[in-house]
């Protein structure tokens, strides 16, 4: 048992950080403590009280608190205090009193934590060991920031966002179908740049229906905590810029529209990359651009990166795909003309690639194409090889290559399609012609109604009904022909998409009524309401069956675990109609999609689902070519509309289907090809792919955190297979990172995570993974430790120390740095004769059960103290003699890999506009950043560790 005498000096254990206590008074087997510098007092029991005794030695140097400092050549004890005399720092002999020891003195060094007796647990040790390994591994992984997302592993998503996410300051358009995944490409790429620390502030500006869809997004499958700013929320702020308390956020662009002073705060706000999705309701033309097309303009110029998201970037045009590229880059894309003759050049190369991936012989005049499109020293080995049939396919996909990096706007457009990306289901058409009821008629007869009207007669019935008529869905035989299907399909989930918010809430009514679960969403709902109504048809067992939304339902929202569609009504607009089946038609989808369409046979209805139908033949696939069709016959199409004519549709109709069928050879045959091959390489993204599933097959993540888990007291149960509980253990050393109260519940298993949305997904990119690990090698934990351990080669009672230095290199974040220079650890292995051992694997000393005596141990320390230091020494010594190559071996990585991308930028940049002076000026500043960042690498003693072989 410790002797207490007030005036000595302890530091706690279990609270280092509290500094030098003083003993103040010892009465009832209580010993009671003064912490001076964090002016705390604590009381303890004498006989377990987790304190050691702060005893220096000669040729230590310590320091009063007056600020002098002292080097100790004699220590005198008396009455249970120390004296300490020596010389200060001008060689003047003097005394200090331990009571007089400076109370801020932290005794945070490996060594001097060994000496003052603050051993941690061996497991700790370890823990500390088995992280900086880790951490090195990660960085260097080439599927960095990838691997944490709660999502499939999908080729051409992992590659887009692979692609985009490794350039400095990407500035891309991700214009992939409906149903591929553009909202996970930025988040993957989000993800990346966050985690790899190029980019730190986000800003995501969506259409305002899609506000909480994204927050929610973000959080669930990347877990990136957005702050969504609305109206209440910004005024919350009295002073400054209100953007600036936030790192991430969520914003409608609305938001911006009502109020010029908050587009300037955002403008001001200095953002690192800024997301815009539905990108294409942007207008822009020569003469005139829409407000948000201005502000979106001047955003993009004050932020390095820039994603813009549309599912539609041709078909509304070129000039309004044209409208998008300039956000990107305004100096590449300055002219319309320019641009207009650029995409016509394209057409020979197109042509060459076609061959390439179609004709196993190349006739003369591909070759002669070939020839002329790429380098000639190229050109004459690669050709040559094309002629040998072991070294064909290799060539033929390396020249595909050299010409897909000619591709105008490839670097900055990333295009998948359904046809290029499997795994889509198939469609089913369910026609219901109906009669137009006789009130409908009759009202369309005394008035003379707009398209709107002839389309949706429910809205005119409504505005001129009086009080005596009978509501719209009393009378209109698709309701009674919607609620007899809802109830035919059982517990089928049914989406149903109408035009109008009213025409919505009106058909819930009247499904309820019928007895019919049914939830309505619409835009006159507030967000959280629009969620709930969401949440409540999501749920399997217990909630909706039917979800009725207006328009708005059709544009972001994701239901495809739903496999029946209602179309109540047909949108003019054929974008309208594809948005709305591609709430169902998604990568995830498991069946055949059932599209419902119930229409009115004779009038304006029956015309355009006809149109539709046998013109476009918008239900069975995406068309790209619809809105350009439309664009060129719409005046045609209302004409009927207006007053059909059966000859007339019949001739509208083929020539619609003609016109439709030649747009999508046209398409096809030219930048369509080269965007899929360009948008998805697929060697490449398969390579990504394969690595993302082996490090998911690695399954050494759960016995890393068991370890983590034991350590800190964290409480673990098993939940099921893969799955575990965690709680706050009695004991937890500290508060654990991302561990609620209540606990929670993970799963380490893929398929799990994306299945259970109620459980967290564990990865090592996951916040309380890597809150873990910077948790362990934050703090001094594990970085002073005594262990018994057994090895043949080892003698009995034989002693030595082991120390592990670290290597590091500091760095900003953004360089990445890791990739060449990461944590570098050394470990040493030495004996109480100074042999180094450091050959025996760390794993193969094997720790014993029984545990030193907390006295004894630091007597033994106290005993060896110039040995270990000499020891300590002689380790510095060897790791510094390794630095030199360290660093050599790292600047010649580094250089290699940089010089090589350089070098095939430079090169690409000649044939290709869209690479960006500027991306070659940052990786050439780059370069030379981190060469002098790894020049300045320097040597840290993380960790040493007392060993007694037994």
């Amino acid at each position: 048992m410790p002797i207490f005498v007030p005036g000595q000096r302890w530091i706690s254990e279990t609270e280092p950080e509290l500094g030098l206590g003083i003993v103040l008074s010892v009465e009832n087997n209580r010993v009671t403590l003064l912490f001076i510098a964090s002016s705390e007092r604590r009381t303890y029991a004498v006989n377990n009280a987790p304190l050691t005794r702060v005893r220096f030695s000669k040729g230590d140097l310590i320091e009063s608190a007056d600020g002098w400092k002292l080097k100790v050549t004699e220590v005198k004890e008396q009455n249970g205090l120390i004296t300490y005399e020596g010389v200060d720092e001008d060689g003047t002999p003097r005394t200090l009193e331990e009571v007089e020891l400076n109370h801020f003195m932290q005794f945070n060094r490996p060594q001097d934590r060994l000496f003052t007796g603050q051993l941690d647990p061996s497991e700790l040790f370890r823990l500390r060991y088995e992280t900086l390994q880790k951490i090195g591994q990660l960085e260097q992984s080439p599927v960095r920031g990838l691997i944490g997302g709660r999502t499939s592993i999908i080729p051409h998503q992992i590659y887009i966002a692979h692609e985009v996410a490794h350039r400095p300051s990407p500035r891309v358009l991700l214009a992939d179908e409906v149903g591929l995944g553009k909202t996970i490409e930025a988040g993957l790429i989000i993800h990346h740049q966050l985690l790899t620390g190029r980019a730190e502030r986000v800003l995501i500006i969506v259409p305002e229906p899609l506000l909480h869809q994204w927050l929610v997004e973000m959080l669930r499958r990347f877990n990136l905590r957005f702050a969504l700013f609305d109206d209440e929320r910004y005024w919350q702020f009295e002073h400054g810029n209100p953007f600036l308390s936030e790192q991430l956020v969520l914003c409608g662009l609305d938001f911006f529209m009502d109020d010029e002073e908050r587009q300037e705060a955002a403008l001001a706000a200095g953002w690192d990359m800024c997301v815009v999705d539905e990108a294409h309701h942007l207008q822009w033309s020569e003469q005139n651009a829409s407000p948000e097309y201005q502000f979106v303009e001047r955003l993009g110029r004050s932020v390095p990166s820039l994603l813009l998201l549309t599912a539609t970037p041709e078909q509304l045009g070129k000039r309004s795909h044209f409208a998008r590229l300039r956000l990107l880059d305004p100096d590449r894309f300055y002219s319309y003309d320019r641009f207009q003759l650029e995409e016509m050049q394209y057409e020979s190369l197109a042509d060459v690639v076609n061959h390439l991936l179609d004709d196993p012989i190349l006739d003369r005049e591909t070759l002669s194409q070939l020839k002329s499109l790429i380098a000639h020293d190229l050109a004459e080995d690669l050709l040559n090889r094309l002629d040998d049939p072991e070294r064909a396919e290799s060539a033929r996909a390396e020249l595909i290559q050299l010409l897909l990096d000619r591709h105008g706007t490839g670097r900055v457009l990333f295009r998948n399609t359904r046809a290029t990306v499997k795994g889509f289901p198939g469609r089913e058409l369910i026609t219901h012609p109906l009669p137009i009821p006789e009130a409908y008629r009759r009202l369309l007869a005394e008035t003379q109604p707009e398209i709107e009207d002839l389309l949706h007669p429910e809205t005119l019935y409504a505005r001129h009904a009086k009080e005596d008529t009978p509501e719209w869905w009393r009378l209109d035989s698709r309701v009674e022909w919607l609620a007899k299907t809802i109830k035919s399909l059982r517990s089928a989930k049914v989406l149903v998409i109408c035009a109008k918010p009213q025409t919505a809430i009106d058909l819930e009514e009247a499904l309820r009524i019928r007895g019919i679960r049914a939830a309505v969403f619409h835009e006159k709902m507030s967000i959280v309401a629009r969620d709930r109504a969401a949440a409540w048809f999501a749920d399997a067992e217990n909630g909706a069956q039917a979800l009725v939304c207006s328009e708005i339902g059709s544009e972001g929202r994701n239901f495809q675990f739903a496999h029946h569609l209602v179309v109540f009504d047909l949108p003019l607009n054929p974008d309208l109609l594809e948005q709305r089946i591609g709430r169902l038609d998604r990568i995830g989808q498991t069946e055949t999609i059932r599209i419902h369409v119930a229409y009115f046979e004779d009038g304006a209805q029956g015309v355009l689902f006809r149109w539709y139908d046998q013109g476009l033949n918008a239900f069975s696939q995406p068309s790209p070519a619809a809105l350009p069709v439309f664009n060129r016959l719409g005046s045609e199409l209302a004409a009927l509309l207006r007053v059909p004519n059966a000859e007339e549709e019949i001739r509208l109709i083929e020539r619609a289907r003609k016109l439709a069928h030649a747009i999508e050879e046209e398409l096809h045959q030219g930048r369509d090809r080269l965007l899929e091959l360009n948008s998805c390489r697929k060697d490449a993204a398969e390579r990504l792919v394969r690595l993302i599933e082996a490090t998911d097959r690695e399954n050494d993540l759960w016995p890393y955190l068991e370890d983590v888990f034991d350590a800190y007291g964290v409480a673990v149960e098993e939940h099921s297979d893969h799955c575990y509980i965690l709680r706050p253990g009695e004991h937890m050393r500290t508060q654990f990172p991302e561990l609620p109260e209540d606990g929670v519940t993970v799963t380490l298993d893929r398929g799990i995570g994306l299945a259970r949305e109620d459980m967290q997904f564990l990865t090592w990119e996951h916040p309380m993974v890597r809150g873990a690990m910077d948790l362990i090698l934050n703090s001094e934990h594990g970085n002073a430790a005594m262990s018994l351990v057994r090895h043949p080669e080892l003698e009995t009672g034989q002693l030595l120390l082991e120390t592990v230095y670290v290597l590091e290199c500091a760095a900003p974040k953004r360089l990445q740095i890791g990739r060449f220079f990461p944590p570098t650890v050394l470990r040493f292995l030495f004996d109480q004769d100074g042999n180094d051992l450091s050959a025996l694997p760390f794993e193969s000393l094997v720790e014993q059960p029984r545990q030193f005596d907390r006295e004894q141990a630091l007597e033994l320390v106290r005993s060896r103290q110039k040995l270990i230091n000499r020891l300590i020494q002689n380790a510095e010594k060897k790791a510094r003699a390794r630095m030199p190559s360290v660093i050599s071996d790292s600047t010649k990585r580094m250089l290699d890999t940089m010089t090589t991308e350089l070098k095939r930028l430079a090169a690409l940049r000649r044939v290709n506009p869209n690479v960006r002076q500027e991306e070659l000026d940052q990786l050439k500043e780059q370069a030379i950043e981190m060469s002098n960042c790894i020049q300045g690498a320097h040597l840290r003693l993380d960790s040493v560790r007392l060993l007694v072989a037994v």
